[in-house]
Parts: structure tokens; sequence; C-alpha cells
């Protein structure tokens, strides 16, 4: 596998541990991976009433790195141009889907890092399968909160932070 098509996967996974994450906490998902001309929304989803005052509607940007990143785990990332790009997209996304323009809409930042794991260590023998699982299909994650580790397809994953209302 080349290094762009490893980079790829691993962030799909970090993208699908925040997508389950949402699920967990009561969130729909709409969404993932929206593409447009402006670029890609990696997940899109939908507050209940019950749990928000009114639903609302999300974007969320996944930034998936190793442990001790130059961009602050991402955050760094999210550039003016890439909100902007971010922000023409949502629009594109809403003007395709009346059912949801009028709800209330945010942007947040998902951060995740992820650490692979030895082939040989105990650790990574116990996690589930490798990437050739189809990152798509249904895998059952274990009920995950924020800044715990979870072990995944031979790496170990911790969503560190989970940023509401990011930007505008």
């Amino acid at each position: 596998m080349n290094k762009h098509n490893h980079k790829q996967d691993v962030g799909q996974l970090g993208e699908e541990l925040v997508t389950e994450w949402l699920r967990q906490n009561n969130w729909v998902i709409l969404h993932r991976r929206w593409r447009c001309r402006w670029g890609e929304i990696d997940i899109i989803g939908k507050s209940e009433a019950a749990k928000q005052r009114q639903e609302c509607l999300v974007f969320v940007e996944v930034k998936t790195r190793s442990q001790g990143s130059w961009d602050a785990n991402g955050l760094l990332a999210i550039t003016p141009s890439k909100q902007g790009r971010l922000r023409r997209s949502a629009e594109l996304f809403l003007a395709d889907n009346s059912a949801v323009q009028n709800l209330i809409c945010r942007f947040d930042v998902a951060l995740v890092s992820c650490q692979r794991l030895c082939q040989n260590s105990r650790r990574a023998q116990n996690s589930l399968p490798d990437l050739s699982v189809a990152i798509d299909s249904t895998i059952l994650l274990p009920s995950l909160h924020l800044g715990k580790s979870v072990l995944w397809a031979g790496y170990q994953f911790i969503l560190q932070d989970y940023i509401q209302s990011a930007f505008e």
C-alpha cells in the first residue's frame, strides 16, 4: 500500500470513529464524505430536538493525526481558506437538501490521534480486523468517550477533542 492510500485509510478510520461517537451521542448521520466542487464534508449530522432545544445540522471536519503532529493534532490545518471551502460546500448541500435548509447549522471539528501498534504486540493482536475490512461496513465499536483510547485495525485511536462551533 502506498503512503497516500495508507494516510487515506487511516483518515477514513478516524472519520468512522467520530461517526460512531456521534451516533452513540444520539446524532443522526445524514451523509459521510459528501463531495461537491468545493471539496468534501467529512460528516453531516442532525441532532434530535430532545437533545438540543432545536434540531441542529452539523458539518463535521475530522482531522486524524499521529501523536505529536506539527499542526496541533490537525487544528492548524483548518485555515481560513479551508473554512471558506467548507462554508461554500455547506451552502451547496443546503441548496440541494430543502428538508434541512431551515435548521440551525454549525461547523464542528473532531481531532483524532492515532498510533500504529506493533504487529507482534498483544494489543495489536486483540484489535479489530485490519484495513482489509471494508471501512464503510457496519462495525460495532465499544462505547466511545473523549480522551479514551480504542484499539482498531492495528491502531490505537483517541478522540482527543470535539470542538462545537469551531468556526462560523
